[in-house]
């Protein structure tokens, strides 16, 4: 009885600071909820919340607030309840993003807008991993002297282009042989699956008795090298216009996070694996710099291979819930639409 009660007044005081940033007291919560407890047992059990390191007090004589682990209790319970889905709110989502799921890129930016309008905070969508990405084919074109142009597509829908530098010169139509080639030997395999294959090929190379074939093995291997895909982060005027950035500090802390894409994809790339719904609050953040907010995340996949990831970052002061129910809606239709190509 002991543990429920805790757990229900915890409960209280982090929902009503999520929904009102003020200290929470325990008249406040006695009136609220129909707990049938006093006052003073509310008082007394929200003191030892705090010694347990759940709640913390920003000064004295003021109600308290959720510390990073009181969030965190608030979050996994959320896992464990059984809580109804958001259906009008998941049509919603759909609805927008149906209407451009022919264009993966131009789907990531929708989704990282929808995700920030509809939460408030800050939506982030990364676009498909490259080298998890299956390549479908690619064209070769003479470009200057010494380089040529590779224009590839993936099954996902992304066009990728790469100028690659040539020590020796080769015409067009030894390019449209490569070409054939390459798509002939490597069409409807991932990009990490070419890698390990090229590996295997150069090591075999010396004894390739048709030289454009080596050629191409080569030009195959700098082709399919490349930068992480796009991140799209939406969002800022939502974020601050919320109380939690009412103060000059917080507003450049969140504006130095945005600008660091780097660490915006690393993050985003640590978790891409993970299933489900991750949620990632304030001092778990192994990032110094995003120690002060909360990430709710979650991969997208073609099939059963997760290749982006999208998510939404704002205070750890968050609704949870409706995060969480956004992020979930928009990661499954975007695994939908890939899976459907």
């Amino acid at each position: 009885m002991f543990e429920d009660r805790i757990h229900k007044i915890l409960w209280a005081v982090v929902e009503s600071y999520i929904t009102s940033p003020d200290p929470v007291g325990s008249r406040f919560v006695t009136k609220k909820y129909e707990f049938n407890l006093s006052a003073a047992t509310i008082r007394n059990t929200m003191a030892d919340l705090e010694e347990l390191g759940f709640l913390q007090q920003p000064h004295t004589s003021a109600g308290r607030i959720p510390t990073d682990k009181g969030y965190r209790f608030y979050v996994d319970y959320l896992s464990q309840r059984e809580s109804a889905a958001d259906d009008h709110l998941t049509n919603e989502i759909i609805g927008r993003l149906r209407v451009i799921s022919n264009d993966i890129n131009g789907l990531l930016e929708e989704a990282s807008k929808m995700l920030s309008t509809f939460s408030h905070y800050l939506g982030v969508a990364l676009s498909p991993r490259p080298e998890k990405t299956t390549f479908r084919g690619i064209n070769l074109f003479a470009y200057r002297e010494g380089s040529i142009m590779a224009v590839f597509l993936t099954d996902e829908g992304i066009v990728k282009n790469k100028v690659i530098r040539l020590d020796s010169g080769l015409t067009q139509r030894d390019l449209n042989r490569i070409s054939d080639y390459l798509n002939s030997e490597f069409s409807g395999q991932t990009f990490d699956d070419i890698k390990a294959r090229i590996v295997r090929e150069m090591y075999r190379e010396k004894i390739l008795c048709d030289t454009l074939i080596a050629k191409a093995i080569r030009i195959c291997e700098e082709a399919f090298s490349f930068d992480y895909g796009n991140v799209f982060i939406s969002g800022l005027s939502e974020v601050l216009g919320l109380p939690d950035f009412s103060d000059l500090q917080r507003i450049k802390e969140i504006s130095r996070a945005i600008e660091d894409k780097h660490l915006i994809v690393k993050l985003l790339d640590a978790l891409s694996h993970s299933e489900g719904v991750q949620v990632v609050i304030g001092s778990e953040n192994p990032a110094a710099e995003m120690k002060k907010f909360s990430l709710v995340l979650s991969s997208y996949k073609e099939g059963a291979r997760p290749i982006g990831t999208i998510g939404i970052i704002g205070p750890t002061r968050m609704d949870y819930l409706r995060a969480i129910t956004i992020v979930d809606a928009t990661a499954r239709f975007i695994t939908r639409v890939l899976s459907e190509r």
